[in-house]
């Protein structure tokens, strides 16, 4: 006989519902192969969403756990929980009275501060395990979600420059060219004024990958550091980039610092600043187009 799936937890918010998340996640971390799904329902700012939550875990037999700092909707989702026999786990409810009470100060009662006055710090995280989850081609599909795409053959810098730029904040794909494998059509699908391709000089490309064969057990790779390869193979990378449309940046005998002070130059003169970053060129529902 099968072991009965655990109920649902359901993490709700006004503002992402990371921080419930983190909580919950921390203490179910303690009982391991618990199996016990979260889903993270944030952004919720009306009665009739906070109702329909209730109805959800009311069918589903799941917990609701949340951190809804507005007091009328906290008060709401504890008052139709025991309305309706669901169980409510108010994560800040008797800290946020207690604070009331003891300071004497009206809340701000705004959704996502926490988030908000350290942004950098969370754009940065965001970047990075964005920039990570599509490095060297990983998730093609998803290429139109990147601010800044990467692209060229092996050993052109690619990784090490997303990483460094995804520490500013920037949230970056690359794309390995590689012979033999047609590039993703997606790369050619997205806004050409944020794909950059990286051109490096023969010479250097095979000095470098040399180093990485070196490690290697199987040294049969001649083709991978033969300079008419090499060569034809960078030949091919340009062509790429004419057919795409990309701004070719020469890597050669460059620093980190000075291709992505380049790359950022660009981007500065093409598109209109939000804050400290760029706006994103895809316009959902949720996300209005910026003025140029």
């Amino acid at each position: 006989m099968s072991k009965k799936s655990p109920a649902p937890i359901y993490v709700v918010s006004g503002g992402t519902g990371i921080a419930g998340n983190n909580l919950v996640q921390a203490i179910l971390i303690q009982y391991p192969e618990n199996k016990v799904p979260v889903e993270i329902i944030g952004r919720v700012n009306s009665e009739d969403e906070v109702f329909d939550i209730i109805m959800r875990a009311k069918a589903d037999k799941g917990l609701i756990a949340h951190t809804m700092v507005n007091p009328e909707l906290r008060h709401k989702i504890n008052e139709l929980g025991k309305e309706f026999s669901v169980q409510v786990i108010d994560l800040m409810g008797e800290l946020a009275g207690y604070l009331d009470e003891t300071l004497n100060v009206e809340p701000m009662v705004h959704p996502g501060l926490y988030r908000e006055i350290n942004h950098q710090y969370f754009d940065r995280i965001d970047s990075i395990e964005f920039t990570l989850s599509h490095d060297d081609g990983m998730s093609p599909e998803r290429l139109r979600n990147a601010e800044i795409i990467l692209t060229g053959v092996s050993r052109a810098g690619k990784t090490p420059l997303s990483v460094y730029l995804a520490m500013y904040g920037w949230k970056v794909a690359n794309v390995p060219l590689v012979p033999g494998i047609q590039p993703p059509d997606e790369l050619f699908q997205v806004d050409p004024n944020r794909v950059f391709g990286l051109h490096i000089g023969a010479t250097q490309l095979i000095a470098h990958r040399q180093k990485r064969i070196a490690s290697w057990e199987n040294h049969r790779l001649e083709s991978y550091v033969d300079q008419r390869a090499v060569r034809e193979e960078i030949r091919k990378a340009m062509f790429v980039f004419d057919r795409g449309g990309f701004t070719v940046i020469n890597v050669s005998n460059k620093p980190i610092e000075s291709t992505a002070n380049e790359i950022l130059s660009y981007m500065s003169k093409r598109f209109s600043y939000r804050g400290r970053k760029l706006a994103s060129p895809y316009h959902g529902p949720e996300e209005p187009k910026q003025n140029s």
